[in-house]
This record gives structure tokens, C-alpha cells and sequence, in this order.
């Protein structure tokens, strides 16, 4: 590859993690503790690639200078050029850049939760029966869905039992049952995995696959267990479309 291809790279990857990084877009990669690190990846490939880019330009007029110099003015002896083939293939290297650049791909989603299913069970934070705190007072308790499926499986002190609480999260259609799900991140997109609730009742079903939703209503007490993954139903008493976060993941 040649030094402009590799400098061009530079500036352009660069600026498409600053645009990322303060736009919002990075959510989709990383937590947003990883922000600061991307501004400063962004900043310093762009920092580097600009100062090449300079750097071969003033090379390039101080050799043009020196030849016009030592031509004198005369004609230019045949074979003193020489003649660059760059290759046309490096320059397909900008694509996946210029892809980050303009597009912002989608966050993870049931297909990915689908594909999980098939190949790692769902976990949560431990497996030995733990002593959870009550939940805070109130008709309805919002919570995230981590924690739902964390005490629907593992709380000794069975909190969640009539309880009536609030989850939000997107609609997986798996198995002919429709579930309330939420992707997890320790740290970047490529370490994601699923929590799921199964949602009872026709109400949730009618929202196509990917919907952001919001369920409220009460667990079944016993149903998440080691034989289904973990998996909770939530007896719903009402769902409402929500639009999708700009930060979809949990952490």
C-alpha cells in the first residue's frame, strides 16, 4: 500500500471515530465508559495522518525543487522517471472505513439473541441461592431487566413475588413464544450477551420482532430454572411501544 492510501486511512478512521464518539454512535460498539478512549483514538489517528499528509506534500515541493535545480532547465534524460503502479486493490481498504464513516449499523438485536440461545445458555450473576433487599415501595417498580432475571432465579427471599414492575427492553418471537429482551455488555459489542423474560398473554405478541416495548406486570414465581435457561414469564397486564433508546445495551 502506498504512503497516500496509508495516510488517507489514517484521516478518514480517525474522523470516523470522533464522528462516532460525539454523536452518540460509539453506544453501539462500546460502553460509555470507553468514550474518552475513542475521542482519544480518533484524535490522535487524525492528529497523525493530517501531519503525513503534510509532511509528503513539503517532500514532495522540496524535490520537485531540487530537480528542477539540478535539470537546469535542459531536457530531461529518458529513463530519470520513474513510473508508480499503485495497487488499485489497496484503495478497498476504504471501504469498511468510509462504512463506519456514513453508516451507523444497527444495535444488536433478536437475531442475535436467536443465535445465542442456540449455542450458550442464559446466565446472571451466580448460581447459588443469594438474600436480595426488598424493592422500593411504589405501585409499579422499573427495573432492568438484568436484575429481573437475576432475582427471578436466584433471590432466596423470593422479593419479586407480587410485585408488580416495569421492564423495557426489545420483542424476540422464538419457539412460539414472544420474549422481552435486553443485550449486556461487559465492555464492548463483541462481548454481548442476552437477558430474556418471556412475556404471557397476547398483548406483547402482536409487536414484530425488534419493537422496543415496555411490559409491566408480575412474575411467575418458580418458572426461571437451570431447564429454561433462566428465562422468567411475566404475567403482563399491560405493554406500550417505546422508541429505542439511544443506549440500548445494559451493563
Amino acid at each position: 500500500m502506498r504512503r497516500e492510501t496509508q495516510n488517507i486511512l489514517l484521516v478518514l478512521l480517525g474522523g470516523a471515530l470522533l464522528k462516532i464518539a460525539i454523536n452518540g454512535d460509539y453506544l453501539r460498539y462500546v460502553k460509555p465508559a470507553q468514550q474518552p478512549w475513542v475521542i482519544g483514538g480518533g484524535a490522535v489517528m487524525l492528529a497523525l495522518g493530517v501531519l503525513a499528509v503534510l509532511r509528503d506534500l513539503l517532500a514532495a515541493r522540496e524535490a520537485a525543487r531540487a530537480e528542477a535545480t539540478s535539470a537546469g532547465g535542459g531536457a530531461v534524460t529518458p529513463g530519470t522517471h520513474e513510473h508508480h503502479h499503485p495497487a488499485r486493490s489497496a484503495w478497498l481498504l476504504l471501504v469498511p472505513v468510509l462504512a463506519v464513516f456514513l453508516v451507523a449499523p444497527p444495535a444488536l438485536g433478536s437475531d442475535s439473541v436467536v443465535r445465542t440461545e442456540a449455542r450458550a445458555p442464559q446466565t446472571a450473576a451466580g448460581r447459588d441461592a443469594a438474600m436480595f433487599p426488598p424493592l422500593p415501595p411504589g405501585e409499579v417498580v422499573p427495573m432492568r431487566v438484568t436484575d429481573f432475571v437475576t432475582r427471578a432465579g436466584w433471590d432466596g427471599n423470593h422479593t419479586l413475588d407480587g410485585r408488580t414492575v416495569s421492564l423495557s427492553g426489545f420483542v424476540v418471537h422464538s419457539g412460539g413464544s414472544t420474549m422481552l429482551a435486553r443485550m449486556v455488555i461487559s465492555c464492548c459489542a463483541a462481548d454481548a450477551y442476552p437477558v430474556t423474560v418471556r412475556l404471557s398473554g397476547e398483548a406483547a405478541a402482536r409487536y414484530p420482532s425488534d419493537s422496543w416495548v415496555e411490559a409491566i406486570g408480575r412474575v411467575v414465581p418458580g418458572t426461571a430454572t437451570e431447564r429454561n435457561r433462566y428465562t422468567p414469564d411475566l404475567t403482563v397486564a399491560t405493554v406500550r411501544p417505546l422508541k429505542a433508546p439511544g443506549d440500548p445495551y445494559e451493563y
